[in-house]
């Protein structure tokens, strides 16, 4: 195994290819090096469905007890499990996943107590050096006491906290899809959804990490078009589909249409906001400005961030905010250790639909303002160079530039977001404006820059 694990330890978490990138041996030295640098005594760790997740849970937890760490392990989770499990626990985590990505690959999202994330700045590079020195020098001194490695089950103890934030007892009988891709949502819908009055639709509930039907990545349109056909079909509420991890969650409306991530941003950050008046909430930059006004009308306070998980816990620890929310469905909620969990957006959506008699598109309509480009990648030689072309033509004209995260350029009707994917050759374009025709017209011109060969 190679010692230069760079290609494999990315900003927020570990990832790639198994065995061929990394293995369980590996897997051994990174739970030696997790204890180490989180001077951790105890810590839990949990896994999902990837054939390959419990050899490497299990490696990871041999080498946290080697140097000492007593492992409660909790087998198969949601990301967002293990998070409530490192909160109610008070335990630094790991969790064995690769979300979306394919079946070949897999990774460990890390935290400290609390679901503190562990990130490049908070440790990872830290992990990474040492895990590259033991590979090559042999593994650290054993601890003169091994830590015990016990094994605990959370996922009822997870379902009733979540149930124990949002108030279901009052709302209409709904009807409701769930696509789980095969993802680890076919493990926790069941049990959160157990007791509410929902008439549960199933979609490849059965965990199969070679993700049989499609790709568990509901951001990409194609992998919703099943459960779109099926809440049409069925003549249901709405849908829900999670990702391979199931700590993201979409959003599709009775008419099978997708609501976008940032109207369910907007309307859990009013729900919140009633709870707690006068509230702090994070966006990222990439979010519709409906986010910002909305909060704003319910008498919140707006704060706008990078993208990222790392870069929205930190403004939610910083700010005490009270919910956040990015354009990619992940959603953010102080009451569950400021850490993402899409089945807690899910079952704000399930409470406010079931709170009234109107449907789903009426009432995500005061939430969904604008006209959206979604995100629309584009393959470039110089991901600088375009960029750089495309700030140029837009400098001097009226309108507003800003670098917190890549470019934003905004003008009064509209604005638009390019960034360079950290990975791949690619550049991300978000465009949005007060009418289709406005933001046809950016996107096409924005587009025209980015991909000429001039």
């Amino acid at each position: 195994m190679t010692a230069d694990l760079s290609q494999i330890v990315k900003a927020y978490d570990v990832r790639g290819v198994v065995p061929d990138q990394w293995d369980e041996t590996l897997a051994e030295l990174f739970g030696a090096a997790f204890v180490r640098v989180t001077d951790a005594d105890a810590i839990v760790i949990g896994h999902d469905m990837r054939p390959s997740s419990p050899g490497l849970a299990d490696a990871f937890a041999r080498g946290a007890a080697r140097l000492g760490a007593d492992v409660t392990l909790i087998g198969l989770c949601s990301t967002d499990q293990l998070y409530f499990a490192s909160g109610s626990l008070g335990l630094p985590g790991a969790m064995f996943t690769a979300s979306h990505n394919p079946a070949q690959y897999n990774g460990i999202k890390m935290c400290r107590a609390g679901a503190a994330p562990v990130g490049q700045d908070t440790g990872l590079s830290e992990i990474r050096e040492l895990a590259e020195r033991w590979s090559e020098e042999g593994a650290p001194e054993a601890a003169a006491t091994p830590g015990t490695v016990t094994h605990r089950d959370t996922l009822t103890d997870y379902a009733g906290h979540l149930k124990a934030l949002v108030d279901l007892t009052a709302i209409r009988p709904l009807k409701v899809v769930v696509d789980a891709g095969n993802g680890m949502g076919g493990h926790t819908v069941p049990t959160v959804f157990e007791g509410l009055p929902l008439d549960l639709v199933p979609m490849y509930f059965e965990l199969d990490g070679t993700f049989p039907n499609h790709e568990a990545n509901p951001l990409d349109p194609k992998n919703i078009v099943d459960l779109q056909a099926r809440v049409r079909a069925e003549g249901a509420d709405l849908g829900l589909a999670f990702d391979g991890d199931a700590d993201r969650c979409f959003v599709v409306d009775e008419r099978g249409e997708p609501v976008s991530p940032s109207a369910i941003t907007a309307l859990v950050a009013a729900r919140e906001l009633a709870k707690h008046p006068g509230g702090t909430i994070i966006h990222n930059l990439i979010t519709s400005w409906s986010v910002p006004e909305v909060v704003r009308e319910q008498g919140g306070e707006p704060v706008r961030t990078r993208v990222g998980h790392s870069f929205i816990k930190e403004e939610m620890a910083k700010t005490g905010a009270i919910f956040g929310g990015e354009h990619s469905a992940h959603y953010y909620f102080k009451d569950f250790w400021n850490a993402d969990t899409g089945m807690l957006a899910a079952l704000h959506v399930l409470a406010a639909l079931g709170g009234q008699d109107g449907a789903l598109s009426g009432l995500v309509a005061a939430y969904d303002r604008y006209a959206s480009s979604g995100e629309i990648n584009s393959t470039v030689a110089d991901q600088t160079a375009s960029a750089a072309k495309v700030r140029a033509a837009y400098e001097g004209e009226n309108v507003t530039l800003d670098e917190l995260d890549g470019l934003t350029v905004s003008a009064e009707d509209w604005w638009f977001n390019l960034r360079a994917s950290n990975t791949e050759p690619l550049l991300r374009l978000n465009v949005e404006a007060r009418d289709a025709a406005t933001m046809a017209k950016v996107r096409d011109e924005v587009l025209a820059l980015v991909r000429s060969t001039d």
